[in-house]
């Protein structure tokens, strides 16, 4: 907002009559941030604004906003050794400490906690009178960095912003962000807009999780805010990750941002073992008939075995075995890393292989976990039972499990250890935090519970974290199989995710992922080479010239609403056209659409080389702008480098 002596609206102005509110909520910093952003995406500026400022609440502004950090007296020195551990880490904490701007790309090493590396350097920040602020995917990364703050400054210090919060604690908590009383400030995506006063340090974690892409218009991600403001605030900029994206490689390689990497001699010494076997070394029941019984746990599976090939029985490859009977004997817990939760959540026909629907809505079909009833398989999208299955394409009656979910697994495990605790965490059953001691985690990704010290052992008495003793990744197929131009990048997230968690090999920690050597995402997990696989996954998107090696936009809605944008729109040069499509079946429908109405919904999409970031979207802009002036009210969803292409 600015006031100007002259105005070019040509119709009348009334005079502000009064002002509600002492605070400047929308400061020019911001304004100029939402600007970029709009020019970015495509978008309004009402929708980033209301994604980014919390709605006013009155009985918030009444609270005492003490803009003082307040004096700490004597605190433990933060503990900035962990960065020396890497190739130009102390000449960046220096170079940050001094007042300089700097940018990197930080690939975490096993056995580091990078929580309490980014607490220890936003301390030293903040303590110099500048802002600290980080934003991660959800609320346990939340808790982890705020807990990790906590051990060098007080409560108070550190203010946390979420969606989450009630709507008078989040606006209390943005004024005091905006005064200054909040110099260190950790949060989820809308974090990412706070207002924080002389930003010396902006951080953000697992820039590949979609949670960091708002999910309404124009479809802001947060990493995309985050560099905009290192550019505009001049402030240092940390992205942090177990792996990479093509996006952060693309800063790097672009000389925009550097590495921060450990040396291969470390890693080395931190890696657990890293060893594949053959996809079905790790799998268990594959073969199931419709209406059969599954068997208990504990029972023979020898008659089931043969009336039904491969059902009730349990393949467990003789490493991934002994790998995991080695951790449970050392008193150590091991993860298995199931990529579904659920019994079976994915049927096909043993035959044939054909994905398995419901003859009334063509819904996947999925095995219910059922100890009392006859598994009978049932529709996922309208839940009618499908008793009577029958193949459509070579009719056949058998079912064969594609992948196994997280209950079913944990109930084949259970025949294979019989006296061991299982826990299952993933869906609405998430566990945080286990105990380091000897059980079976089957954790979909993203649930793996961290492990914590029960008590002090040979393990833990040196004071170091305590680990899984083994990780079974299971179902990689069911991972890098997806049609997503980022399964890759997105397998290879998960799985260093949970690799992360395991003890060092020296210590006999290992990691068994069932996937055959040879495919580049699995070499390179195998080699712990994230840096290369993400130059890789570079490489490949320049070579199909897809986002980020290009600058794409995705326009989903009716033809007509399609044909009519492209009539108005005036694209940059050199702006390419591809499509319509339909638009894929995993993608969400733009807004209301009625598909009774409107047809099947298209996909439209528009590419140009790199250039100034926003040429696109400020073309996209003008003619969304140009639909609704001549009141087009077609539903239209434009995005911006979308996270999925299709």
């Amino acid at each position: 907002m600015q006031r100007l002596s002259e105005s070019d609206f040509d119709g009348k102005l009334a005079y502000i009559d009064r002002v509600i509110s002492p605070f400047q909520v929308y400061p020019q910093q911001l304004s100029t941030l939402v600007d970029a952003l709009a020019n970015r995406y495509g978008g309004n500026r009402s929708d980033i604004i209301r994604f980014a400022i919390p709605p006013r609440h009155a009985k918030a502004e009444e609270a005492d906003l003490d803009t003082s950090f307040e004096d700490l007296g004597e605190i433990t020195e933060p503990d900035l050794s962990p960065f020396s551990a890497y190739q130009h880490g102390e000449s960046f904490v220096d170079f940050v400490l001094a007042g300089n701007t700097a940018r990197a790309a930080w690939q975490v090493a096993p056995g580091d906690d990078w929580a309490a590396a980014i607490a220890a350097l936003g301390t030293k920040v903040a303590l110099d009178g500048r802002g600290v602020l980080v934003v991660v995917p959800d609320q346990s990364d939340v808790d982890m960095v705020e807990a990790a703050f906590r051990k060098y400054v007080s409560a108070k210090q550190v203010t946390v912003l979420n969606v989450s919060q009630g709507p008078q604690a989040r606006y209390r908590r943005y004024l005091s962000v905006l005064v200054g009383q909040a110099r260190i400030v950790v949060g989820t995506k809308s974090a990412a807009f706070a207002p924080v006063k002389d930003l010396g340090l902006a951080v953000i974690f697992n820039d590949g999780d979609d949670n960091l892409v708002e999910r309404s218009a124009p479809y802001v991600h947060s990493r995309e805010v985050l560099t905009t403001r290192s550019a505009q605030e001049n402030c240092s900029l940390l992205i942090v990750g177990h792996s990479r994206t093509a996006e952060t490689q693309l800063l790097v390689s672009s000389g925009w941002a550097h590495d921060l990497v450990a040396a291969e001699s470390t890693l080395r010494t931190r890696m657990p073992a890293m060893i594949a076997v053959g996809p079905y070394g790790l799998n268990f029941s594959r073969n199931i008939a419709a209406g059969s019984r599954p068997a208990q746990r504990g029972a023979s599976t020898s008659s089931a075995s043969a009336a039904q090939p491969g059902a009730g029985t349990t393949s467990l490859d003789g490493r991934a075995y002994q790998a995991a009977k080695s951790a449970l004997d050392r008193g150590e817990p091991v993860l298995v890393q199931s990529p579904r939760k659920g019994y079976v959540p994915t049927l096909a026909c043993a035959k044939c292989f054909t994905r398995a629907r419901c003859r009334h809505c063509n819904g996947p079909l999925t095995l219910p976990h059922s100890q009392e009833q006859a598994a009978t398989p049932s529709c996922a999208w309208c839940g009618k039972m499908e008793p009577r299955f029958k193949c459509t394409e070579c009719g056949s009656n058998r079912l064969r499990a594609v992948v196994l979910g997280s209950e079913r697994t944990a109930e084949e495990l259970g025949r294979v250890f019989p006296n061991t605790r299982i826990i299952v965490s993933g869906g609405n059953k998430v566990v945080e935090e286990i105990p380091h001691a000897p059980a079976l985690v089957v954790a979909t990704p993203g649930a793996e519970p961290r492990v914590v010290a029960c008590k002090v052992t040979e393990a833990t008495a040196d004071g170091e974290t305590p680990y899984y003793g083994a990780a079974l990744l299971l179902g990689a197929g069911a991972l890098l199989n997806r049609q997503d131009l980022r399964a890759g990048e997105d397998a290879m997230a998960k799985w260093m995710a949970a690799a992360t968690m395991v003890a060092p090999a020296a210590k006999g920690g290992a990691v068994v992922i069932s996937a055959n050597p040879g495919v580049p995402v699995i070499d390179a997990f195998l080699a712990w080479d994230v840096v290369g696989f993400a130059r890789h996954e570079l490489n490949s998107r320049r070579e199909v010239r897809f986002p980020p090696a290009v600058h794409m936009a995705a326009i989903d809605g009716a033809d007509a609403a399609l044909d009519d944008f492209l009539d108005v729109a005036k694209l940059p040069e050199h702006a390419e056209i591809l499509g319509p499509v339909p638009l894929p079946e995993n993608l969400s429908l733009p807004g209301e659409y009625d598909t009774k109405r409107f047809g099947a919904a298209q996909r439209l999409l528009i590419r140009t080389p790199l250039g100034p970031r926003s040429e696109l979207g400020i073309a996209l802009r003008a003619a969304n702008a140009n639909r609704s002036a001549r009141k087009d009210d077609l539903p239209l969803r434009i995005q911006v480098d979308p996270i999925n292409i299709g």
